[in-house]
């Protein structure tokens, strides 16, 4: 029988036996809808990542020197939080000697940060994430200020108590109004609004627009670091190429600094996007992992239900087989039958699942923060695990019919 009218009887067997084929069909059809929208989450939140999130909260052509490295999959093996808390904190003299090292055409800025309530006269108080920094943080991170203007290096150096502030701060404290020159209390201690920064929107739902700034050498600074040390220095490169160059000059001047020998590790931590970048990588591969466990269940449950409904679908097509056997069908002829018709339910499945999980995405990626995008290899992918889970499912129930005798079979009511 030709692979063309075995597929065709597949087909006209379903449309018979539409409740039959309906309950074939569901486990492919539930494993690959969650397969598909398990994917597209994960390559939606790699592709993010690598367009958008490192570049906007780490900053484009950067290195950030902090006390600690990222922790996470594949970042600060051996990591042992006891003899992490005896690393020295980030102070400024660190801060000198890296700005001393590097190579005078990068630009640099301190950056500290955290939560803190803040309030105003007729607005409820709300958290915001307080920044203590100077003036060339805006140009590193890319906040330009739409209204006002950012403080000046003159500002800094006098430690006054103006603070700029993103646009979800300005609506909630100030609605309606121009936020300039109004003051707003940050841990209680009253700064006047100098600026408001252009809209941000999110990420991964954080919203990057709850931030006030204000100079790291005001109140701000203590607000955020009593012990007047400094969570970060933010170091920006006027290209990607020359960002080596920097992060071993910092490396040297740190390691000079604090007394490391040859073979001591650094006690302190240098991040880069690639740093992100990796860390997302391992992250995404562990997701897709996970996240492929239950439709792998559903896919084998939806292979014993392809198996035990093609079971049945021999034992009623016994005489069926044995006229085919009569007229002279050979076993191989009976048997790509079968394995067709399980293939081609499965496969129908399986595209069904396709669709379902580009909704199901879709519809994930409206509600939540989370980004979806189906890749391509996905789809074929579920295209041939659907036909794989057919061809096996059926290959006992396929060879089974195969080896009916076919007298016995003809007797078969």
């Amino acid at each position: 029988m030709k692979t063309r009218d075995a597929i065709g009887l597949a087909l006209t067997q379903i449309r018979v036996q539409k409740l039959k084929s309906a309950f074939t069909l569901l486990g492919v059809t539930i494993g690959v809808m969650f397969l598909i929208a398990v994917v597209s989450i994960v390559e939606g939140m790699g592709r993010y990542v690598e367009e958008d999130f490192a570049a906007r909260l780490i900053g484009s052509n950067t290195f950030t020197l902090r006390r600690f490295s990222n922790v996470g999959p594949g970042g600060n093996r051996g990591f042992d939080a006891r003899s992490a808390q005896r690393r020295p904190l980030i102070r400024m003299p660190d801060v000198d000697a890296v700005r001393a090292a590097i190579p005078a055409t990068m630009t640099s800025s301190i950056a500290s940060e955290t939560f803190k309530y803040a309030s105003a006269p007729g607005a409820r108080p709300r958290q915001v994430q307080a920044v203590a920094t100077d003036a060339n943080y805006f140009d590193i991170k890319n906040f330009p200020v739409t209204v006002g203007r950012a403080f000046t290096d003159q500002e800094v150096r006098a430690g006054a108590r103006v603070i700029v502030i993103g646009t979800e701060v300005a609506e909630h404290f100030f609605p309606g109004l121009n936020p300039e020159g109004r003051q707003l209390r940050v841990a209680g201690v009253p700064f006047t609004v100098i600026g408001v920064i252009e809209k941000q929107g999110s990420v991964f739902g954080f919203s990057l627009d709850r931030n006030a700034i204000a100079p790291y050498t005001s109140p701000m600074g203590r607000i955020i670091r009593p012990a007047r040390d400094v969570s970060s220095l933010i170091v920006q490169a006027p290209t990607q190429a020359d960002l080596p160059d920097g992060m071993e000059a910092a490396r040297g001047a740190l390691r000079s600094l604090r007394g490391l020998r040859a073979g001591e590790p650094d006690d302190f931590g240098l991040i880069t996007q690639d740093a992100a970048f990796g860390f997302i990588k391992q992250l995404k591969g562990r997701l897709v992992l996970f996240g492929t466990a239950l439709p792998a269940i559903s896919l084998v449950v939806g292979a014993m239900v392809i198996m035990n409904i093609m079971l049945v679908a021999v034992a009623e097509r016994t005489r069926e087989i044995g006229v085919r056997k009569a007229l002279g069908a050979k076993r191989a002829d009976i048997m790509s039958q079968f394995l067709v018709e399980a293939a081609t339910l499965s496969t129908l499945g399986a595209a069904i699942g396709i669709g379902l999980g580009i909704g199901l995405a879709e519809i994930i990626s409206v509600l939540t923060p989370l980004p979806a995008a189906v890749a391509p290899w996905s789809i074929a992918a579920a295209l041939v695990t659907g036909a794989g889970v057919g061809i096996a499912a059926g290959l006992y129930p396929a060879s089974r019919a195969s080896r009916l005798d076919p007298i016995t079979a003809l007797r078969q009511e």
